[in-house]
């Protein structure tokens, strides 16, 4: 088995590929400590590596965040810890694979404007940041004050160019092609 790394835009994530699906394309799965891991083997021995700091599963790649360890020494154990993982069979995720993303609401404005912020996210934003280890779920969209509000996960979480990404990005696509929406925010 080979698995490939590759960098993102946040220097603190690397993006593992270990050339077959992982979540799959419906589902992700963010492990913001090893607390978080206990249903997950592969995110539990990725904790056990001493440095890695939030674990990130998408369709076919998983994200590793660093504190402020060097790479140089944690990359060997992770790819260590995917490799075995893979090789043995284990599970990805024990139980259910549904993730719970707090379900709480941030405003919600009309069903229309929303469904098109969605279908936006889904088709042009999601696909762009999966490219870079990440993901960005909808919240909410406030129809008073025209914003929409967005939860950063994977790389895109913590990343220094997220804020970039968000408002000379994201928003201004948004504003673009819907003129209701006045500004995006991360929560």
């Amino acid at each position: 088995m080979f698995v490939q790394s590759e960098s993102t835009p946040n220097p603190q994530t690397l993006k593992f590929l270990p050339g077959r699906d992982v979540m799959g394309e419906a589902a992700v799965a963010d492990f913001a400590d090893a607390d978080a891991a206990a249903r997950s083997p592969l995110a539990r021995a990725l904790f056990e590596v001493p440095g890695v700091a939030r674990v990130f599963f998408g369709s076919d790649f998983i994200s590793v965040t660093k504190l402020d360890e060097d790479w140089r020494h944690l990359k060997p154990a992770i790819l260590g810890a995917i490799m075995d993982h893979f090789m043995r069979g284990l599970p990805l995720i024990e139980g259910t694979h549904e993730e719970t993303d707090n379900e709480a609401s941030y405003g919600e404005g009309d069903p229309e404007i929303v469904a098109q912020i969605k279908e936006l996210l889904d088709t042009r934003v999601r696909p762009a940041v999966a490219a870079d280890g990440g993901d960005i779920i909808f919240k909410g969209f406030d129809g008073g004050s025209g914003i929409v509000f967005l939860h950063l996960r994977g790389a895109c979480s913590g990343c220094p160019s997220s804020t970039l990404t968000l408002k000379n990005g994201i928003e201004n696509m948004l504003r673009h092609y819907i003129p209701e929406v006045n500004a995006v925010e991360a929560i």
